[in-house]
């Protein structure tokens, strides 16, 4: 019963077929979900732990996931994003003292929650939110230098495109893109420098030591260009160069939870959207954790 209504077939349709009633069948799979949700290998905080945001209903906006990045499930959730809203949660948590790295965008106020309520635990900035942070100012600066750029769809798609993926037209047309507005060629090739070094994995000390005089230097570039956008990607930069910089010794990432985002989303609209907070995240324990 609980597996062809988690499948997908309505609580209505499988008491008619069944000769139950509705609340019977509906009893039958909170109850599975929870016996589900409580069968999870351990309670204790996962030691690599990534930590998000995903959006609910509007009487509940936010909802923060703590995703264990090394088994690739779900460990928890918790109603609200901010450390007023979660300490309550954090303060009951068990094992937070055995976490050793904690995965998030670049959020200022997860980053001082991370510091209070997880100590022993490095922070590493996640390699998908920054990358596209950087093409954000980048392109928003291209816009400022160009205004004729303004919403074009096709130009913007080739700016944001990483040149090793440029078929023969593409190279075609952003070389004449490049012509007639010669400023967007120096912030083209200023984003594949950053972004390049950004997506470094798997990296020795040794070779980090060289990434982070790159980066830096990138950084410089950016504050003396005396443009603002370029300027606030600088100052942003420089205050997580040490989670950025973090990112080339640890591989994995925050994707994995916002595949399990993806996931989620469906739960909800399969359910209709949760009143109860606490059945939605059972819902999700069960099936992602």
């Amino acid at each position: 019963m609980y597996e062809r209504h988690d499948d997908g077939i309505c609580a209505a349709t499988l008491a008619q077929r069944e000769g139950l009633g509705q609340a019977t069948v509906g009893r039958i799979y909170a109850e599975f979900t929870e016996r589900k949700a409580g069968e999870r290998l351990s309670l204790d905080c996962p030691r690599v732990l990534g930590i998000d945001e995903h959006t609910l209903h509007r009487g509940q906006r936010f909802a923060t996931t703590f995703c264990d990045l090394k088994q690739h499930r779900i460990f928890d959730l918790s109603p609200g994003r901010s450390e007023t809203e979660l300490s309550g949660y954090l303060r009951t948590l068990r094992g937070r003292e055995r976490v050793r790295v904690v995965c998030i965008d670049l959020s200022h106020s997860y980053r001082a929650l991370i510091r209070r309520w997880f100590p022993r635990a490095v922070i590493v900035a996640d390699r998908f939110h920054t990358i596209r942070l950087v093409g954000l100012h980048l392109l928003r600066l291209a816009r400022q230098l160009c205004p004729q750029l303004g919403w074009n769809r096709s130009w913007l798609a080739l700016l944001r495109t990483r040149a090793d993926h440029l078929d023969p037209d593409q190279r075609r047309r952003l070389d004449q893109l490049f012509h007639a507005h010669p400023a967007l060629q120096g912030i083209y090739e200023l984003k594949e420098r950053l972004c390049a070094l950004l997506r470094f994995k798997h990296q020795s000390k040794h070779a980090c030591r060289g990434h982070i005089q790159q980066l830096l230097g990138l950084i410089e570039t950016l504050r003396h260009s005396g443009l603002e956008a370029a300027i606030t990607l600088a100052k942003t930069l420089t205050e997580w160069t040490e989670e950025i910089v973090r990112m080339w010794r640890f591989s994995r990432n925050n994707g994995i939870t916002e595949g399990f985002h993806r996931k989620m989303k469906l739960i909800q609209r399969r359910a209709y959207g949760f009143r109860s907070f606490a059945n939605y995240r059972l819902r999700v324990i069960a099936q992602c954790g």
